[in-house]
């Protein structure tokens, strides 16, 4: 752990810089882009009925949106106020009433005719509720009745059969440690948690290569680095705040590079509604793009450290930091005989990117003295995500890009809580301060004291698939307990994933609103369980930002769900029914007492248990982890890994597809357009050559397949890597295989090869005569 303590916010400058303006024309007027001014107006109207809780909740509450951590109006980051639209969304989740009984308790099918986003503006859940096999409604059933019902089911059912699932939906600190507390009481490991599907690989891999699990830097380190590399990332759509701090590193000189298929034009310019000269005349961004295959980024990192093994050979010290590489990591000679074995023709293949534009980006590192790579899910969300990471790691380490000032590597989180759940041990393969370990293992026994289960859990994707095996399985899935999440529309094959959920014998929806999985039916009953938000929760909360800050966000004063409780009471509620002769071991008194209790379980948490006023925080670990060089690995270096070149052929006339995000937080849909492109959900992202190839123009009606399923859309021309095509997440999920899963970490795979087709007769949505066509195609095959 580093030392040197994170210096605090830092002022930007008061003088305006034309240079970095986008144009003259004032807010971007005709330009495509998000209207601040008008969603902060929209989003007063539909708190109008809460505006006094709503304003406390914005200024003294730590944002349950990203992970940048923002608590009340500031940062640790810049100085002045920070608001983003993506919180101004979230915002009417804890300030809408409960939904009308007489809304709630209609025919099923009437719900189901209602998408999430119209479920979620309902209201909150606000009792719990019990729809049993064959029941039309849901009743109210009192909490009692419901948890009573719960532990039943469990002291019947083996721990193998039962799972539990958190996401990230403004979850706490003091959540996640109780869950997986409970979890392991009632002797199930199969605990997972929303970074499974978003961030799973950037611990599995930063762990092995640099023995750590989390950002090595923090914010403050973009703001005057040489260089910041944007890998499948785009943080002015999902993380907007942060586009102030790269306004803040631009004028301080810092060059912005983005690696992604296709040229977000987010990044590229941006008006910053909290800096009146951005919001004024927009801020250009990035200084050059790397268009990349889908999948191609390991070979591309191959081919900048081929170029800089070369660049060595004919003058050393010309492009690897040879004195830290020495001093700190291990394995740089077969690192150089890997990538020196692979041919040139192969890494451009892979990468879609020429040898000359490698050895662009692979000079313009040469040359920085200082630089910060952050990335997203466009390089987790793979098969090969670990290993996607692990070369970003070996990037780091061979220009010493590590544990000091302006330098790191930094995962940054999508969702305020999810960096917690794994610290905290809601995990299959982790426990709180460690992984599952023999030495970790004795620890929290010791601490906790109940022996742990020694079966190793599995990852929720496991666990739902465990749904549809035999009855008479041993793993057979019959309880799913599940806080928040929506699995039909985050998971590949929605499809195979509501039969998973129906054959669950016991569904537990624990969530503050319903979404279309609560709706699914089970083999036996689903009951429904109210949650308090964060805001709600007695005794305040904490969460964890993506550069390890602890943040104590208060009780704040306003309405409240008069049946939803905490959820950390929920958990010890639950473990004290089905074990009550023990239940002491899992009680707490108080949200208090859980702090008190993370610091003595983890601990880089020390300090936890002292945070319970408006403004506390610390961060964990100091301003950098491997601060100096010193890895925490077994002898205090990271390890260059080789990596080989996945697997990306992809057959002749078909291209790769991603998934992207549009206006939404997560899975949560704001709206049918996109504000930064004008695409419609339905869209389909190609390039002009790929659309002139089938004769398709701008706004046809197009047919995607492959053998997992089928999407019908409109082609949107756009600046992608030819042969690369995105569409809308969740929407193109049913393009996505099931049960690919990355073999290190578990996450699914959410990249793909397709077939793309002109529509015959788009209408409502569909190519209404490609259904009988496919069905022809299907027989030849066969046949």
């Amino acid at each position: 752990m580093g030392k040197t303590k994170h210096e605090g916010p830092q002022k930007l400058p008061f003088a305006p810089d034309p240079r970095l303006w986008v144009s003259l024309v004032p807010f971007g007027l005709g330009k495509v882009k998000p209207a601040h001014i008008r969603e902060t107006m929209k989003v007063a109207w539909e708190n109008r009925d809460n505006l006094g809780y709503a304003a406390r909740i914005l200024t003294q509450g730590v944002c349950d949106g990203c992970a940048l951590g923002v608590a009340g109006l500031k940062d640790r980051t810049l100085a002045g106020p920070h608001l983003c639209t993506t919180r101004l969304n979230v915002l009417r989740l804890n300030t809408m009433p409960a939904i009308k009984p007489d809304i709630l308790h209609q025919d099923i099918d009437e719900l189901r005719k209602l998408d999430s986003a119209e479920l979620r503006r309902l209201g909150r859940i606000p009792y719990p509720l019990l729809r049993r096999k064959g029941e039309r409604t849901f009743s109210r059933v009192s909490w009692d009745e419901a948890m009573d019902r719960i532990a039943a089911k469990m002291k019947r059912t083996h721990p193998k059969q039962t799972a539990f699932f958190l996401t990230a939906r403004g979850i706490t600190n003091e959540v996640y440690y109780t869950a997986a507390k409970v979890a392991r009481f009632l002797g199930v490991n199969h605990i997972d948690n929303a970074s499974r599907i978003c961030h799973s690989p950037s611990k599995t891999a930063l762990k092995r290569s640099l023995g750590i699990g989390a950002s090595s830097c923090s914010y403050a380190d973009w703001i005057g680095s040489d260089v910041v590399v944007f890998w499948g990332s785009v943080a002015a759509n999902n993380q907007p705040v942060s586009t102030k701090y790269l306004y803040a590193a631009k004028r301080q000189g810092t060059k912005i590079i983005m690696i992604n298929p296709y040229r977000e034009p987010s990044m590229e310019h941006y008006w910053i509604p909290s800096i009146p000269e951005s919001a004024l005349f927009g801020t250009k961004l990035v200084d050059d793009v790397y268009q990349v295959n889908i999948g191609g980024d390991i070979a591309f990192m191959n081919g900048v450290m081929k170029t800089w093994f070369e660049m060595e050979a004919e003058r050393p010290g010309s492009a690897i930091d040879r004195a830290f590489v020495e001093a700190h990591t291990s394995g740089l000679e077969a690192l150089r005989t890997h990538v020196e074995s692979l041919d040139w023709p192969a890494l451009e293949a892979s990468a879609g990117m020429t040898r000359s534009r490698m050895r662009e980006f692979a000079e313009l590192l040469a040359r920085s003295r200082s630089g910060v790579f952050v990335w997203s899910m466009g390089l987790t969300q793979h098969r090969f995500g670990t290993d996607n990471i692990s070369q970003v790691a070996n990037l780091a380490m061979l220009r010493g890009f590590l544990g000091r000032k302006r330098c790191g590597v930094m995962p940054i989180r999508g969702h305020s809580g999810v960096q917690g759940s794994g610290e905290m041990g809601a995990d299959p393969f982790s426990l709180p301060g460690g992984e599952w370990d023999p030495a970790t293992v004795e620890r929290i026994e010791k601490l906790w004291g109940f022996r742990l289960p020694r079966w190793q859990g599995d990852i929720v994707g496991v666990s739902l698939e465990n749904a549809a095996l035999p009855d008479d399985d041993a793993r057979k899935l019959r309880i799913f307990y599940t806080s928040g999440g929506n699995f039909l529309e985050t998971m590949p094959d929605p499809d195979f994933v509501r039969r998973c959920l129906e054959n669950v014998d016991l569904r537990v929806h624990q969530d503050i609103i319903l979404n279309t999985s609560t709706l699914v039916d089970a083999r036996e009953e689903v009951i429904v369980l109210p949650a308090m938000t964060r805001y709600e929760q007695p005794g305040g909360g904490t969460s964890t930002s993506t550069e390890r800050m602890v943040y104590f966000s208060p009780e704040i004063e306003g309405p409240r769900i008069e049946e939803a409780r905490a959820e950390w009471q929920i958990y010890a509620d639950l473990a004290r029914r089905v074990k009550p002769e023990e239940a002491e071991r899992v009680a707490f008194a108080s949200a208090e007492a859980i702090r008190a209790e993370i610091a003595r379980a983890n601990p880089s948490y020390d300090g936890i248990q002292h945070l319970r006023r408006k403004g506390d925080v610390f961060q964990w670990g100091g301003a950098w982890l491997c601060e100096g060089g010193v890895c925490p690995t077994a002898d205090g270096r990271g390890r260059l890994l080789p990596i080989a070149l996945p697997e990306t052929r992809r057959e002749e006339g078909r291209y790769f597809l991603t998934t992207r995000r549009g206006k939404q937080f997560n899975s949560m849909i704001y709206g049918e357009k996109d504000p930064f492109n004008a695409a419609d959900r339905r869209d389909v992202l190609l390039h002009p050559s790929d659309a002139a190839a089938h004769g398709i123009a701008d706004g046809d009606g197009v047919v995607l397949h492959n053998r997992y399923g089928v999407f019908h859309g409109r082609a949107k021309l756009a600046d992608t890597r030819p042969g690369n095509l995105a569409v809308y997440w969740p929407e193109g999920n049913a393009l996505l295989p099931k049960g690919v899963y990355e073999p290190h970490a578990g996450i699914p795979e959410y990249n793909t090869t397709v077939a793309l087709e002109k529509a015959d007769a788009y209408h409502a949505g569909k190519d209404v005569r490609y259904a009988e066509k496919r069905i022809e195609d299907l027989e030849t095959e066969v046949s």
